[in-house]
């Protein structure tokens, strides 16, 4: 089974944490959402892939990636794509940001709780990797902080995280 069809049929009741809930893409108005209303901070633009470069994977590959919508209080607020780490494919992984508008708030470690927790619904063993520009001290210190731990291999020049 694939990593989509596996998600896909993970309880409804994992998607959400009460407050901020994860879904995937399935509308034209998620896909404008996701690549043109959800923004970044200038900043930001250089440590995160956008949106469309995740959903152009999940085109090429779809049953390694679910693209979906980060949402709290019934709205969109942030952009979160489900995936295979790619360099082996021997792990889970995730790509997400906040919309600007909404950062500060605890959407995002809330999000990626909710990742973790669906990536083990689909297989407790496999581990998750995130990877981080070098300069993106935000992210690392959120990796950190749920338990992700600095690995020795590199995907590019970014940062390797491990749970």
């Amino acid at each position: 089974m694939t990593l989509r069809e596996t998600l896909e049929g993970v309880n409804d009741s994992l998607w959400s944490d009460g407050q901020v809930s994860i879904r995937p893409i399935r509308t034209e108005a998620d896909l404008i959402y996701a690549t043109v209303d959800c923004q970044l901070t200038e900043a930001q633009r250089d440590l995160v892939n956008p949106a469309w470069f995740s959903i152009g994977r999940a085109y090429l590959f779809r049953e390694d990636n679910l693209p979906c919508l980060i949402y709290a209080d019934g709205q969109p607020v942030g952009f979160i794509s489900l995936g295979k780490w790619l360099a082996k494919g021997d792990a889970w992984s995730w790509s997400f940001f906040v919309d600007k508008a909404h950062q500060g708030k605890g959407y995002g470690r809330r999000a990626a709780r909710l990742a973790i927790r669906l990536l083990k619904a689909a297989d407790a063993a496999k581990p998750i990797k995130l990877a981080a520009e070098r300069d993106n001290q935000r992210a690392q210190s959120l990796y950190a902080s749920l338990g992700f731990h600095l690995l020795p291999e590199r995907d590019g020049d970014d940062l390797v995280f491990g749970l």
